[in-house]
């Protein structure tokens, strides 16, 4: 089992800044990647950026340029710069280890304020 606890969202204008912090626990040993996931009202959730083990990084289109996912397996962070409204949204922490088992943190509210 791993346990993941987000954390850092809150509410910014507009071209602000935010930065979510992820730590996790428990059997890191078989996690390949740790994931940033958000989920805006009525949306499905959304891959924001992902780093593995390796230390691989990818982001989406959306984010490319502003956003930067940062840690390792243990801890990760995204550091979000020049947010916009369509950025609002709560933000999830995964760990994968499989297509079948992957861990979810309890979620973290960013809003922005246009």
């Amino acid at each position: 089992q791993v346990q993941l606890a987000e954390s850092g969202g809150g509410l910014v204008q507009a071209g602000g800044s935010l930065r979510l912090s992820c730590a996790a626990s428990g059997r890191l040993f078989s996690i390949y990647a740790m994931r940033w996931y958000r989920q805006a009202p009525g949306e499905q959730r959304e891959l924001v950026a992902r780093m593995t083990r390796g230390g691989d990084i990818n982001y989406a289109d959306s984010v490319k340029g502003r956003f930067t996912i940062s840690g390792n397996i243990g801890h990760i962070y995204l550091q979000m710069n020049n947010l916009k409204a369509e950025d609002t949204a709560v933000y999830y922490c995964n760990a994968f280890e499989t297509a079948q088992k992957e861990y979810w943190g309890q979620g973290t509210q960013v809003t922005v304020s246009s």
